[in-house]
C-alpha cells in the first residue's frame, strides 16, 4: 500500500528517539541517516530530500528541543511539521468561478487514469460541494475515450457533452461551455487528450483549449506509481501550459510515495486530490498534515470521521448503539455493520487512520483477508433467523449444518461465535462512554477479519 516502506522505516526510526529524556546531536545525526535512507528508498527527489534533512536537523538540535521536558517527542513533531510543509502545508481547495460556469481542464499522459479521474472528481464535487457538473469528452484520439466517459456519466447519472471524434477538441470545449451556461450547469470538466509522451502537438492543442476561456483550474493527473517520472511530467506540463494543481492516482497501490513528497516542492503546485482505489468514490481531497500523520503512524481521525459521516446512516447508528447497551445486537445487525464499514474503504487503510492502532498487539501489520470477510458473511447467512437473534441455541448439530452450508469448518463457526460474544460484551462496556455526549460509531468484530 501507499507509503508502506517509507512509513515502516520512519516509524521505526522515530520510535527509537521518541521516548528519550535527552537528545544529543549524535542521536539526531543517527536519526537523520536513517531518514535519508528511507527517503531515498521512497524515490524522493534528491534536492528535496537534502533540503528536508537540513531543515529537520537544524530544528532538532536547537535550544528549544534540547532544553524541553520531552525532547524525543519534540523531534517527532519537527519531522511531522516538516513533512507537512514539504507536501504543501495546508489543503489547497478548488477555485470556483464567481461567474458561472467554473471550467476545469483535466490534462495528463495516457495511462494515468485521466478519464476515470474526471468522472470521480465530478462525483466528488457534486456530493461534497453541491455542484452541477458537466463532463466534456474532448479526447478524440484515444480509441473508445468518448465512450468511456459516456459510460462513466451513465454510471454516475451525470450529463456528458460529446460530439464524437470528427470535430476538433477546441470546438467541442467551446460548445460545451455554451451548453453549460444554457443548462445552468455550474462546473465544466474537460477531459482532454493524452499522449504516451509529451509532444508539441499535445501541448499546442491544450493551449488552444485554454485560450477559449481562461480555465479556473488546470489539473494534471499523474500516476503516483511512476515515482520521479511523475515529478518530471508535472514540471513539463507546468512549463508548457501552466497547471494549477495535481491529482495523484493509484496512491493506494504499491507506490513508494516519492511523487507525493516531491511534486509540491519541485513545481510549487499543490496536490489537490489523491486517488485511493478503483471505485468512483475513491478520490479524496489531499490534506498534507493528515498525510504526514498517516506516514508517521499517528493516525488520521479527521478523515476517518468524514468517511463515517459520508457512509454511515446516523439514525441507524443510534439504533445499533441502543442495541449494544441492551445486549439485543444480532448477527443481522453485525452483517449490516460490516457492509457499512466496507463502504468506507479497505479496512487496513481505515486501521491506519486510528491513532495507535499500529501499536496494538496483533494489528501492527494487519492485512485484511477479504476471503475471511466472505467466510464470515457465508457463516451468518447459513444461520436460521432464530439462530441470528439467539446464537446461544447453536449446538453441535447446528454448527455442523452451518459449517456445511457456508463451506467452512466447525472451527470457523466456533471462532465467529466466540468473537461475536466477546464483541457484544466489549461494546456494552464501551457504550457507557457515550453517556457523556461523545458521538461514537461502532465497528464491531474487526478482529475476525485479520490474518
Amino acid at each position: 500500500m501507499a507509503f508502506e516502506g517509507l512509513s515502516e522505516r520512519l516509524q521505526g526510526t522515530i520510535q527509537k528517539i521518541k521516548g528519550k529524556g535527552k537528545v544529543s546531536e549524535a542521536d539526531v545525526k543517527e536519526m537523520m541517516r536513517e531518514v535519508r535512507f528511507a527517503l531515498i528508498e521512497a524515490d524522493v527527489n534528491l534536492k528535496v530530500m537534502k533540503e528536508f534533512i537540513k531543515k529537520v536537523s537544524e530544528r532538532a538540535v536547537g535550544e528549544d528541543v534540547m532544553k524541553s521536558l520531552t525532547p524525543g517527542q519534540q523531534v517527532v513533531k519537527i519531522v511531522r511539521d516538516e513533512l507537512t510543509e514539504l507536501m504543501g502545508g495546508e489543503q489547497s481547495k478548488v477555485e470556483f468561478a464567481t461567474k458561472q460556469p467554473t471550467v476545469i481542464m483535466m490534462v495528463g499522459l495516457q495511462g494515468a487514469g485521466k478519464t476515470t479521474t474526471t468522472g470521480k472528481l465530478a462525483h466528488l464535487l457534486r456530493k461534497k460541494h453541491n455542484r452541477k457538473p458537466l463532463l466534456v469528452a474532448a479526447d478524440v484520439y484515444r480509441p473508445a475515450a468518448v465512450q468511456q466517459l459516456e459510460t462513466i456519466g451513465k454510471q454516475l447519472a451525470l450529463p456528458v457533452f460529446s460530439k464524437g471524434t470528427d470535430i476538433s477538441p477546441v470546438e467541442i470545449a467551446r460548445q460545451a461551455i455554451e451548453y453549460a451556461k444554457a443548462e445552468h450547469l455550474d462546473t465544466v470538466l474537460i477531459d482532454t487528450a493524452g499522449r504516451l509522451h509529451i509532444d508539441e502537438g499535445l501541448m499546442q492543442e491544450l493551449k488552444d483549449i485554454r485560450g477559449l476561456k481562461e480555465p479556473d483550474e488546470v489539473f494534471l493527473v499523474v500516476d503516483a506509481m511512476t515515482g520521479q517520472d511523475a515529478v518530471n511530467v508535472a514540471q513539463n506540463f507546468d512549463e508548457a501550459v501552466g497547471i494549477t494543481g495535481v491529482v495523484l492516482t493509484k496512491l493506494d497501490g504499491d507506490t513508494r510515495g516519492g511523487a507525493a513528497l516531491s511534486i509540491r516542492a519541485v513545481t510549487q503546485k499543490p496536490i489537490k486530490f489523491v486517488g485511493m482505489g478503483e471505485k468512483m468514490d475513491a478520490l479524496e481531497a489531499f490534506y498534507p498534515e493528515r498525510m504526514a500523520s498517516r506516514i508517521l503512524g499517528m493516525g488520521d481521525m479527521l478523515s476517518l470521521i468524514e468517511k463515517a459521516q459520508t457512509n454511515v446512516d446516523e439514525e441507524r447508528a443510534k439504533e445499533l448503539e441502543e442495541k449494544f447497551r441492551t445486549s439485543s445486537f444480532t448477527f443481522d445487525d453485525f452483517l449490516e455493520q460490516m457492509s457499512e464499514v466496507k463502504k468506507m474503504g479497505p479496512l487496513d487503510e481505515i486501521l491506519k487512520m486510528i491513532p495507535g492502532a499500529n501499536k496494538i498487539k496483533g494489528l501492527e501489520n494487519a492485512k485484511v483477508d477479504e476471503g475471511q470477510m466472505d467466510r464470515v458473511e457465508a457463516i451468518i447467512q447459513s444461520m436460521t433467523a432464530q439462530e441470528k437473534v439467539t446464537p446461544d441455541i447453536i449446538n453441535a448439530n447446528r454448527k455442523k449444518r452451518i459449517a456445511r452450508g457456508s463451506g467452512t469448518s466447525i472451527q470457523d463457526v466456533n471462532r465467529l461465535l466466540k468473537q461475536f460474544d466477546d464483541m457484544k460484551k466489549m461494546m456494552k462496556q464501551m457504550s457507557g462512554m457515550n453517556q457523556k455526549g461523545k458521538k461514537k460509531m461502532g465497528m464491531p468484530g474487526l478482529d475476525s477479519l485479520f490474518k
